[in-house]
């Protein structure tokens, strides 16, 4: 049995969980919560980073970050399930990357204001990291990444979910006024990748 060290509403962990569903590998994980502030907590033995998601493998290997996870996971399903072959692995790489990059931006802004008090808070900081998700989230807007098929899925798709999802769980999904063409996207990603709503949490 794998283990997936990680919190709920993290992005990059909801990535692996729903890549697991999405290739029927779920009932080899065991998903265990990990506390990134514990220096008690095993994370930092596993990840010296101390962050999340961490994956146990079986034999005992340590894989992360999220990309990683997601590049080990299609090779358990047999390879090219997630990880497109060839040059249009690239294209799918590159749209994880933009899409990891607006996860850490907004998590950035939520750190921010969860660990520092409201005085030592900077505002220049605040903007900085909120002007790189609205640069991401603007890119994809003028142009989404194609779905047409549960088939066509792979870890660009996985990413950009997330980081939405990411967006209505800690901004109150203020992004989808803003966005119509992201909004009717992840309304076709939902419907035809069912672990999406099944790793969905509220709080």
């Amino acid at each position: 049995m794998m283990i997936l060290r990680s919190s709920p509403p993290s992005p990059f962990g909801r990535q692996v969980k729903l890549a697991a569903k999405h290739l029927g590998l779920m009932e080899q994980i065991s998903v265990e919560v990990a506390d990134t502030t514990n220096p008690e907590d095993t994370l930092r033995g596993q990840n010296p980073l101390g962050k999340i998601p961490v994956l146990i493998a079986e034999e005992g290997m340590a894989l992360y970050d999220s990309r990683v996870i997601l590049d080990y996971l299609d090779h358990l399903a047999g390879g090219e399930k997630i990880v497109p072959a060839g040059e249009a692995k690239f294209a799918a790489y590159t749209t994880q990357s933009l899409a990891n990059g607006i996860a850490d931006a907004a998590l950035i802004q939520v750190y921010e204001k969860r660990f520092r008090p409201e005085e030592l808070q900077s505002k220049d900081w605040m903007d900085y990291q909120a002007d790189k998700v609205r640069r991401g989230m603007a890119s994809f807007e003028a142009c989404p990444p194609p779905l047409t098929s549960a088939k066509e899925l792979h870890v660009g798709h996985i990413a950009l979910s997330c980081a939405l999802g990411y967006q209505d769980l800690r901004f109150e999904g203020a992004w989808r006024k803003n966005y119509p063409h992201l909004v009717a996207w992840l309304e076709n990603f939902s419907a035809l990748v069912p672990g999406f709503e099944e790793t969905k949490i509220s709080t």
